[in-house]
């Protein structure tokens, strides 16, 4: 009886265990959740094999691993793909570092003062639905087919969108707040730097975490017309060729990057707004 015992007791110690780890906004141990994230990988690349190494699917539609991995030996040792990754990522921090140093400091004024929230919210909820693709051929005729084209796509589709994100992470400061500074006799100028900015700036930080990861569809979309180096290019030149493994690895690498910047945003945020 006391094997029989001791098994309903661990039974019901995991069940407890279960129910906590799906309790809603419940944290996890560090470990468990990196051990999650690459189980998360090892299962969409499980799948992958069994689709193209069992002959579900043409490689002409979806290569193999290994015919993706050879792909990429190729393009970094023969073809200079690092060139063409490195061209990517100044085009896609010039173009999101100049919106984000329009956009945030306009949000915060947005999401603060409700009379600039009155005269640029409407105009930027109009603009931010206006697609950045369809500016591609209006930006050539601008600028021409140079480096600044490729920008301002990057640009437009992330200034809109950022700044209303920045002015909705203000608006998200509680009230009580602000007006507890004022009953501490704190100025209308200084709630602005000294409760809104450090309470906002954590979700500001988000947002800006976010907007990046538009930011690189959007230059991907802006290489794949009138341009000669980029991820985007070497992906329309590969499909030119049918080259699916090739467009694999850019995809991939795309997503490597994105993971990274993904990454470097987080640790940032735990560096600066320790308190979040």
């Amino acid at each position: 009886m006391e094997p029989d015992r001791q098994i309903s007791n661990n039974a019901k110690k995991s069940s407890t265990s279960l129910k906590r780890l799906f309790t809603p906004m419940v944290n996890i141990k560090h470990s468990l959740y990196l051990t999650l994230g690459v189980v998360g990988f090892v299962f969409v690349l499980a799948a992958w094999s069994i689709m193209t190494y069992g002959g579900m699917v043409d490689p002409i539609f979806l290569p193999t691993p290994t015919d993706t991995f050879r792909a990429a030996v190729d393009l970094f040792t023969q073809l200079n793909f690092t060139h063409d990754i490195s061209v990517t990522i100044v085009r896609v921090i010039i173009g999101f570092l100049l919106a984000a140093v329009i956009a945030v400091p306009l949000g915060i004024m947005l999401g603060t003062y409700k009379p600039i929230e009155g005269f640029l919210e409407p105009l930027m909820s109009f603009v931010r639905y206006l697609p950045a693709s369809a500016f591609i051929p209006l930006f050539i005729l601008w600028i021409g087919v140079s480096e600044s084209q490729k920008i301002a796509v990057i640009f437009m589709g992330s200034f809109p969108q950022l700044i209303l994100m920045v002015a909705a992470a203000t608006k998200s400061v509680q009230t009580d707040l602000i007006d507890v500074s004022y009953t501490l006799g704190t100025s209308r100028a200084a709630v602005l730097w000294r409760v809104i900015l450090p309470a906002s700036m954590p979700s500001i930080m988000d947002s800006l975490r976010m907007v990046l990861g538009w930011a690189w569809t959007y230059i991907i979309v802006a290489e794949l017309v009138g341009a000669s180096s980029g991820i985007g290019y070497m992906i329309i030149q590969s499909q030119r060729m049918l080259k699916t493994s090739n467009i694999f690895v850019g995809i991939l690498i795309i997503g490597l990057i994105g993971l990274i910047f993904d990454y470097v945003f987080k640790w940032l945020s735990k560096r600066l707004f320790p308190w979040h």
